[in-house]
């Protein structure tokens, strides 16, 4: 499975701020509804009265897709990450922890659109106790591949 999510949207609780991400990724489905992959995360945030910052990040992924309510065009599902980031502002690394669910959306067999809602937990740097933790909706697309079977 290849995507991303091309427009996720978030709030910062702490700092006030606005964030807008674009996020590729890829998975590999290792038994039936678990996916297991990384997603790259890119964007933007901008704080009122601060200089805009850009992020950037790598996070394993795992998705896990629920049998219940599924039908011939769509699947709710569960997603839970832990990555790492930096940004524009400073050098240090940052631990990031996502988790969030959403719904794919089958236009053909093969590809899905989807939206989520998530929760992200960005720890600003791994030696001090500063942090940030804010809500996130994501619209986007997935392509299924097929795969051996």
């Amino acid at each position: 499975m290849i995507g991303g999510s091309l427009g996720s949207l978030g709030y910062s609780f702490e700092g006030k701020a606005f964030n807008v991400n674009i996020e590729p990724s890829a998975a590999y489905f290792v038994s039936d509804g678990i996916a297991v992959g990384a997603r790259l995360i890119g964007g933007l945030t901008a704080v009122s009265g601060q200089d805009n910052e850009w992020r950037y990040g790598i996070a394993p992924t795992i998705r896990y897709f629920f049998p219940e309510g599924s039908s011939a065009t769509g699947r709710f599902f569960a997603q839970g990450d832990v990555g790492i980031s930096g940004s524009s502002v400073g050098s240090d690394v940052s631990l990031l922890l996502g988790a969030g669910v959403g719904y794919a959306h089958f236009v053909t067999n093969s590809v899905a659109l989807e939206a989520s809602l998530g929760y992200r937990y960005n720890k600003a740097n791994i030696s001090t106790s500063g942090s940030t933790s804010g809500l996130n909706v994501g619209l986007g697309f997935q392509i299924y591949l097929p795969g051996q079977r």
